[in-house]
């Protein structure tokens, strides 16, 4: 007698109890200690370099700054592509680092950037500053909120921060903690420039009296005794009355005069501050908490939580913390939901088990399902893998084929019961004559996702938790099907009354032989008209909407609001104030996080946050339904333009996945500024014309005006004087020359040297400044050295890509349409622009986010059906039979098709992922039937009788298998994410099914010329 895995399982029940036991108690312990996240952990190789020019202009930068750093970055094999956005006195690059290097390098990778950076910082033009290196630009911050300071001194919400930083810092598994928006201040000293020249002090004096009398000192100890004396000379001043106190002149000289008799010295907010942050109108802050990567965010989260709330009490009256995006309650309502539906999928499935087979098959099907995702938890926990959004969702993509195993056992044993078998040997005979077929297309299913899992680049970082959790969940369903399924089938199964030995005489398979027998009389007509189905859903796939990743369920939607280039962020303010007016008088408006100046500390993977722009505002909008959000958005999209017609202003929902940066976004590159702005407004105009577009815009934006100083070089020098001098002149006759720093315990407040309000109101009071001479000791009238003061416009903003200039232009689609139906209508115009030699043009948007993402999956992808395709030739070891089980594969498509088309979902990336787990179950189904008909051919049995009840002998395991999953995508249906995924396994498994039932035995009876005999 061979071994039998099935009958020694029997014979030990004490060993299978254990393992029951073991899946029972491990399941839990692992629910219970497994982390939880909102989406995989996932590496942002992207790094952002700083390096200002103070009083460069943007091409100035561009030539002599960014130029030098690009260089550097290019000899980098690592790097994939380098951008760069070169401001006035800023440049700004960007390092993307190619996606094959995994998280454990990219530190080594950050270092040698440094390096490389630092080796060309002697080749800087005199007066840029050390470059800025930000290589944390991918660090999340969950845990955000926004802190109200309305009524607080600068001081004040300085020391509060401080005091909520360091409450929570303390906090176990808190990683980083990152405060914005906090009022900066300045110390003022106002001179009349009338009163500088009277006295002839020159700015350098002020300069050096106030940096010599705020320096620590290094003083000297002393011996006194036994003891070793310090001794210290206090700095100058320690507050604005200090500097008002310090005293100007001549040494030597009984003319000095203290700063109070010339200046007036105040302490102020900035009035051109960095970022401006309120939280429904009223004045904020945000504190954003990260937390350590390999904690459980729910945890660290509920803990920061009870932390603040312990805090509040020390707050001052009047201070709220409120919450913008907390992350660990996020993850933990879409875990429990998701655990939920987990829950009711696996209780679907159970209940249409117990339907269809009998509540005692069904009921050990149902017991092996529900310890195979125990089990699954188990060694998701003892793996590190995280219970969030893809690791989920594998076990909901494995439902099929983690019954199929349960299925196959249970019905063999149902069946040989009923031709009078005691259990164990029904058990023994189903196992051995399936366990084997059954692991092949158990390791085939998994390998269907291998490619994914097992990429080297981000697509299988990202991804890699779908292919463990599937392998894992998949090898536990085998595993315990040929092991704990007999003997609860032993134990649960009765054998009927009547014993048969044909248990296939009912009328459902009575049905089916007929329909069979007509299949394969005209085989050939069957296969033309499977073909025909197959290639009109490809054409038809056409129609089928594309799209990258859904809208997110989250309530949280952005208003993008952009001014005028170089607008004063206080205009920029005022017009931002009077937007979130009307969003709080929304109804379903809850929050609204205001930012001016710049974006908020990156709170999701997905938000991509905005760099320093003055003209640039973002409101976060939270609802009370994130079903609400379309109709609130198109709704503002419609109205906000005219009410703000020199603003374009732009809402975006969050979307699952990685942010595209626009829904359509075409790049052209090419040296020369002018004809690429050229370039840049014909696609605009082609996008306006579309009317399938909104918002159409220019990452260039528009150009900037500058004044500047026509030096007379020959005047200049006959009067001593030098750029420097009117550089720093015109400096503090308007946003103010700095001239030293106050240290204030861990802050320090710049100190400014600037003309009164009252006579810095305009340009034209340039006119009215003395500059400096050294050569004549005395001030000069500026327009002494100056011819005038010309006005013309410049670029603000230049992007480079991979060292070329590039010109982007961005636009979303129209609320009814997706992001691929938007492009599809403007892509044969744009691609039709006539382009001048040496200018190119290429894609962005989400259709180069898809492509990317595609081209990686088919970069992967083939080797995994390599494997899957070499088992399935070393199973049969014939050609043959694994070339009915390909053939059939592909014919999946229609249901899928069919069933998108009929929902009018869109194709995501989740729905791709749910095509290959179609391939995967019906492959397993394909190969079990095969197997069939191989035996009982092999047992003597006539080719056509061995077709039919091979076949026949399936039906109720493929029908089972495929409704119980059908069914139990349904608790999935509501989700945003998951939505496409169900619906193409749903509709592509019920297709499937019929393929598995009709054209496997067809193209069987095909290949082997097997015909029916005739009708009797």
């Amino acid at each position: 007698m061979a071994f039998s895995i099935s009958r020694a399982s029997i014979k030990r029940p004490v060993a299978v109890w254990l393992a029951i036991i073991f899946c029972l108690v491990g399941g839990y312990w692992g629910l219970t200690t497994v982390g939880r996240l909102e989406d995989p952990s996932f590496t942002l190789k992207t790094a952002l370099v700083f390096v200002p020019y103070p009083g460069a202009t943007a091409e100035e930068v561009e030539e002599e700054v960014a130029d030098v750093v690009e260089n550097a970055l290019q000899q980098m094999k690592q790097l994939d592509r380098v951008e760069s956005k070169s401001m006035p006195g800023m440049a700004q690059i960007t390092v993307e680092i190619e996606m094959t290097y995994g998280p454990d390098e990219i530190p080594q990778v950050w270092d040698e950037m440094r390096r490389r950076i630092s080796d060309v910082e002697a080749q800087l033009p005199t007066g840029a500053q050390p470059p800025i290196i930000n290589d944390d630009f991918g660090d999340v911050y969950g845990m955000f909120y926004a802190v109200t300071t309305e009524g607080l001194s600068p001081t004040e919400q300085r020391d509060l921060a401080t005091r909520l930083r360091l409450g929570l810092i303390t906090v176990d598994g808190v990683a980083k903690i990152e405060v914005q928006g906090l009022a900066e201040e300045v110390i003022n000293i106002s001179i009349p420039s009338s009163r500088l020249t009277e006295l002839g002090l020159p700015p350098n004096q002020i300069l050096g009296l106030l940096a010599d009398e705020n320096q620590v000192l290094n003083n000297g100890e002393i011996t006194e005794g036994p003891a070793r004396i310090s001794l210290s000379v206090p700095p100058g001043y320690v507050s604005p009355q200090g500097i008002e106190e310090l005293r100007l002149g001549v040494a030597g000289q009984v003319g000095q005069v203290a700063v109070y008799d010339i200046a007036h010295v105040t302490r102020d907010e900035t009035d051109q501050p960095s970022q401006i942050i309120r939280q429904n109108g009223n004045a904020a802050f945000t504190l954003g908490v990260s937390a350590l990567t390999d904690r459980n965010v729910v945890e660290v989260g509920n803990e920061v939580a009870d932390r603040l709330e312990s805090l509040k009490a020390t707050l001052p009256e009047g201070v709220e913390i409120v919450p913008i995006y907390e992350q660990h309650v996020v993850v933990d309502e879409a875990v429990s939901s998701f655990l939920v539906g987990l829950g009711q999928s696996v209780g679907i499935v159970i209940a249409a088990l117990m339907l269809t087979m009998g509540w005692r098959p069904g009921l050990v099907v149902g017991a092996t399902l529900g310890l195979t995702v125990f089990s699954t938890l188990f060694f998701m926990s003892v793996f590190g893998i995280a219970m969030e959004r893809i690791s989920l969702g594998a076990l909901i993509i494995a439902m099929g084929m983690l019954v199929d195993n349960a299925i196959v056992i249970t019905e063999g044993m149902v069946i040989g019961m009923a031709r009078g078998k005691r259990a164990e040997d029904a058990a023994a005979e189903t196992e051995t004559a399936t366990s084997i077929p059954l692991l092949g297309a158990t390791v085939i299913g998994i390998m269907a996702f291998s490619g994914i899992g097992l990429s080297p680049d981000a697509t299988g970082e990202f991804l890699f938790s779908l292919f463990a959790v599937i392998g894992i969940s998949l090898l536990m369903s085998w595993a315990l099907a040929v092991t704990v399924t007999p003997y609860l089938g032993k134990l649960l199964l009765r054998a009927p009354k009547e014993v048969s030995d044909d248990p296939y005489k009912g009328a459902f398979y009575g049905i089916y032989r007929r329909f069979l027998w007509m299949a394969l009389r005209a085989r050939v007509l069957v296969v033309l008209v499977i073909v025909g189905i197959t290639v009109w859903s490809v054409m038809a796939f056409g129609q089928v909407k594309q799209a990258f990743f859904p809208a997110s369920n989250t309530p949280i939607f952005y208003v993008e609001v952009q001014m005028p280039q170089g607008t004063d962020i206080n205009v920029t303010d005022d017009e931002m104030e009077r937007l979130e007016q009307i969003l709080l008088a929304e109804e379903d408006v809850t929050g609204v996080t205001t930012l001016v100046g710049r974006g908020a500390s990156r709170f999701m993977l997905t938000y991509n946050p905005e760099q320093a722009d003055s003209s640039y505002g973002q409101l976060i909008v939270r609802v009370a339904d994130a079903e609400a959000i379309p109709a609130i958005a198109n709704r503002l999209n419609q109205d906000l333009p005219a009410e703000f017609p020199h603003a374009l202003i732009r809402v975006e929902q969050i979307v699952f996945g990685p942010p595209a940066g626009a829904d359509v976004a075409v790049r052209f590159s090419g040296p020369d500024s002018v004809i690429l702005r050229q370039l840049s407004d014909d696609a605009m105009r082609i996008f306006e014309d579309a009317g399938t577009l909104t918002n159409p815009r220019s990452n260039w934006r528009q150009r900037e005006i500058l004044v500047e100083p026509v030096v007379d070089e020959s005047r200049m020098r006959l009067a001593g004087a030098t750029r420097g001098a009117i550089a720093d002149t015109v400096q503090y006759g308007t946003s103010g020359l700095r001239v030293g720093q106050l240290r204030e315990d861990d802050e320090v407040i710049p100190i400014h040297l600037r003309l009164p309000e009252s006579e810095r109101d305009g340009v034209h009071r340039l006119r009215d400044l003395s500059v400096w001479s050294d050569g004549a000791g005395s001030y000069v009238p500026i327009t002494n050295l100056v011819e005038g003061f010309e006005t013309r416009t410049a670029e603000a903003l230049v992007h480079r890509r991979d060292r070329e200039r590039t010109i982007t232009v961005l636009a979303g689609a129209r609320g009814d349409l997706t992001a691929d139906e938007a492009f599809r209508s403007v892509r044969a115009d744009i691609e039709a622009m006539a382009l001048p030699e040496g200018y190119t043009m290429e894609w962005g948007g989400e259709f180069e986010s898809a492509q990317m993402a595609q081209e990686s999956l088919g970069k992967q992808l083939p080797l995994g059906f390599l494997v899957m395709l070499t088992i399935s030739i070393l199973m049969f070891n014939k050609i043959r039979q694994p070339l009915i089980l390909w053939l059939v594969v592909p014919m999946s498509v229609t249901g899928m098709v069919l069933g998108l088309l009929l929902t009018g979902l869109p194709f995501t990336f989740t729905a791709l992922l749910g095509f290959l787990s179609l391939s995967g179950m019906l492959m397993k189904n394909a190969i079990v039937l095969v197997e069939e008909i191989d035996l009982q051919r092999e047992e003597g049995s006539p080719d056509y009788k061995a077709v039919v009840d091979g076949s026949v002998s399936r039906l109720r395991p493929v029908v089972l298998a495929a409704g119980t999953t059908i069914f139990g995508m349904i608790p999935l249906l509501p989700d945003a994410f998951f939505a496409s995924m169900a619906v193409t396994i749903m509709g592509g498994l019920a297709f499937a099914s019929v393929l598995t039932l009709v054209a496997v035995p067809v193209l069987y009876a095909l290949f082997f010329r097997i015909r029916p005999p005739a009708p009797n």
